[in-house]
């Protein structure tokens, strides 16, 4: 191992994440009654400009009044390229001590999340707040995938990075106007086969974005989770796409529809079975190192301290999701 110790982010549970537009506080209540673990009221993309005073006293309001359970509670601000920001961190921050979170849209620079912690830290120390909001950031562009490394490290409060498909789809210029899942054109064509024919391969268009991002995520403690899945009356395909950011590290995946909060949940909580052999793991490893061996088998296979660190992420998260 690195002799540079890891600094990990707060153990939140965060598999499933759900976007409310802070617009509508008639949908307020049914989300603080949901099974989602992280809430974000949106001040941003979901808010025309016309409302988006409104919706900012609707999210202080709601922070304040709604009981949201031991939910972690997060807004979404609007760009530090728009008017709209200052108000969103100064009025939300000054009055809701509830706030847990605050979610940065398209970070393109370690700047930006520097320029939002000064005014943040401004804030709590003015209010004797003891309690430090984090910050979650969503990689949306190209220049903020250019720059994810030296964002993921630009500041303490950071928790969580978000993969945006939809802007990053729009700041790449990719072909798609489709938000997540496959694209039929973005395939493999075999070679002729024996009998003439060809087969044709779909591939995942966002793998090397979502996996640069974990990578950033992970080296810097923080939690990686996939964004937005458009197509809310699909539910195979959210959770096929789920599946695969689960494979490459993400811990959590945005629900943009109720409907699609338990997809997440499913998805993102480890099974039964996966469970019990992590836990199995762990009793033939304190077994061997009893016996001082440094590794040992298990149904057939090789576990060492490797497997052990594995074992113990599975175990960690099934005990979150039990409490």
């Amino acid at each position: 191992m690195s002799f540079h110790t890891i600094r990990q982010a707060p153990a939140r549970l965060n598999r499933s994440e759900l976007a409310v537009p802070g617009s509508q506080p008639q949908l307020f209540e049914k989300a603080a009654k949901s099974d989602v673990d992280v809430i974000f009221l949106d001040l941003e993309d979901a808010v025309a400009p016309d409302e988006k005073d409104q919706a900012r006293r609707n999210v202080i309001t709601a922070l304040n009044d709604l009981d949201w359970g031991a939910k972690t509670m997060s807004i979404r601000i609007n760009g530090l390229d728009t008017h709209y920001m200052y108000r969103d961190v100064v009025d939300v921050v000054e009055a809701c001590e509830r706030l847990d979170l605050i979610m940065l849209p398209k970070v393109g620079t370690a700047a930006d999340v520097y320029a939002v912690d000064m005014l943040v830290t401004q804030i709590e120390d003015a209010k004797g707040r003891s309690k430090r909001i984090g910050f979650e950031h969503i990689i949306e562009t190209a220049l903020g995938m250019q720059n994810v490394s030296e964002i993921a490290g630009a500041s303490p409060r950071n928790e969580s990075l978000h993969f945006g498909v939809a802007d990053y789809a729009a700041s790449t210029r990719a072909r798609t106007t489709i938000i997540g899942g496959v694209n039929p054109d973005y395939a493999v064509l075999t070679d002729p086969l024996g009998d003439g024919t060809r087969a044709e391969h779909w591939g995942d268009m966002w793998h090397y974005a979502l996996a640069r991002m974990v990578v950033a995520a992970r080296a810097n403690g923080l939690r990686p989770i996939d964004g937005p899945f458009g197509d809310f009356q699909d539910p195979d395909g959210y959770r096929a796409a789920a599946r695969r950011a689960a494979v490459l590290g993400c811990e959590g995946k945005w629900a943009i529809h109720p409907s699609q909060v338990a997809l997440a949940n499913e998805v993102m909580s480890p099974s039964a079975a996966e469970v019990d052999k992590a836990n199995r793991i762990l009793a033939a490893m304190a077994e061997a190192e009893a016996a001082g061996k440094g590794a040992v088998s298990l149904d057939g296979r090789l576990i060492d301290y490797a497997s052990i660190r594995q074992a113990e992420v599975l175990v960690e998260k099934a005990k979150q999701i039990a409490a």
